[in-house]
């Protein structure tokens, strides 16, 4: 028997939400597009909600200009991700011809959401803020603005007393990296806790936590830059109020209060693994340095299956990295430990997972993992 697809409605007008309708005539192959992010060419990240799916039967989306994004290697093995709820993700079949990425859902409810990855809302953002504030011994210790005026929120768990070592975690540079706020919750769940790990950690130093640098992006769907269209994460040498705000009030709170090791994290489109990014192209870079980025790797990598260090970007020569960078810009400015961890958009392929790919709540474990990693070591930071 041949059944009739109702027409869809599709939405994206909330929080994080980006596509483009380009074409709704065969409910059975809706036709789309990814907007790119405001006053710039990124484009990658989607998300939005489709009503009047036909339960038993299988709807079809087709991002058309998938093969002109950003990153369109990335769609090479990589699945979307669909949730009837918004609570629980699951990875759908996808496949990328070269020009156009095309999931597809076997519907059990009229309505769906699509993402890209699992979505981190501000309205999230701003209750995991006001938790953390009510954990003992942490405070918001600043708040910065971004361009558009939403708070940007840096707290700190410790009590600031001298000698303390200065551990700095940020996340969501890049907007449409949302594994990187759900990695920044797993360590305020973490802190939540107060376990052996985090008392340990607690008596020597102090966290100085950013968990989004970058709320308009994230909160306007972007894949990579601010409202301006400035890209974050290559801001750290001329960083100004007016063009990067958000960069600008991290570094003015960093000279302030001193940084020993630095945490930047982010996501990797194309890249099937978690992994980091270090130091070793810096002018600075010294075999002190070196030695900790050895220490913390080897550390994570005997604490989770979901960490290692075959994989990841390419060794900067000696005297050649980009110092625009944070990661690099802050190892360089504080002699520090300093690093980029970077969690897949499709799976770590180490220990794949066939239903959820990479996923908040892998990103959000991975985070204790860091937390026990940065403890055994905080004593050999300086």
């Amino acid at each position: 028997m041949t059944v009739t697809l109702s027409p869809l409605t599709l939405d994206c007008d909330f929080d994080a939400g980006n596509i483009q309708v380009l074409d709704t005539r065969d409910p059975g192959r809706t036709r789309l597009a990814i907007r790119a992010d405001t006053h710039s060419d990124h484009f990658q990240w989607f998300h939005f909600k489709a009503s009047g799916l036909t339960p038993g039967q299988i709807h079809a989306f087709s991002l058309d200009n998938a093969g002109k994004s950003s990153y369109n290697k990335a769609w090479s093995g990589y699945q979307a991700v669909a949730s009837y709820d918004q609570r629980q993700w699951f990875r759908i079949p996808t496949r990328f011809d070269g020009q156009a990425l095309v999931f597809e859902l076997y519907a059990q409810h009229a309505q769906a959401w699509f993402a890209y990855f699992e979505p981190y809302s501000r309205a999230r953002h701003n209750q995991l803020i006001e938790r953390a504030r009510q954990i003992p011994g942490v405070e918001l210790l600043a708040t910065g603005r971004s361009v558009e005026g939403r708070d940007i929120a840096l707290l700190r768990a410790g009590d600031g007393a001298p000698g303390k070592r200065k551990i700095w975690l940020i996340a969501q540079q890049h907007p449409g990296e949302h594994m990187a706020e759900w990695f920044l919750e797993g360590l305020i769940d973490r802190l939540q806790a107060n376990d052996a790990a985090v008392r340990q950690l607690l008596a020597s130093a102090d966290l100085y936590l950013i968990p989004n640098m970058n709320p308009d992006g994230a909160f306007r769907g972007h894949l990579r830059t601010n409202f301006n269209g400035k890209d974050l994460n290559r801001a750290w040498q001329d960083a100004s109020i007016e063009h990067t705000p958000e960069v600008f009030f991290a570094q003015t709170q960093m000279k302030q209060q001193g940084v020993d090791l630095f945490l930047d994290v982010h996501g990797d489109e194309e890249i099937p693994f978690v992994f980091t990014a270090g130091c070793e192209g810096n002018p600075g870079y010294t075999p002190r340095l070196a030695a900790l980025e050895n220490t913390f790797r080897t550390t994570l990598c005997s604490l989770t299956a979901d960490f290692q260090t075959t994989h990841g970007y390419p060794l900067d020569a000696p005297g050649k990295a980009n110092m625009a960078l944070a990661c690099n810009a802050v190892g360089e400015a504080h002699d520090c430990l300093s690093l980029t961890l970077e969690m897949p958009f499709k799976d770590h392929d180490d220990a794949p997972n066939a239903v959820t790919g990479w996923s908040a709540e892998r990103s959000r474990a991975l985070a204790g993992a860091v937390l026990e990693t940065v403890a055994t070591m905080v004593a050999q930071l300086r």
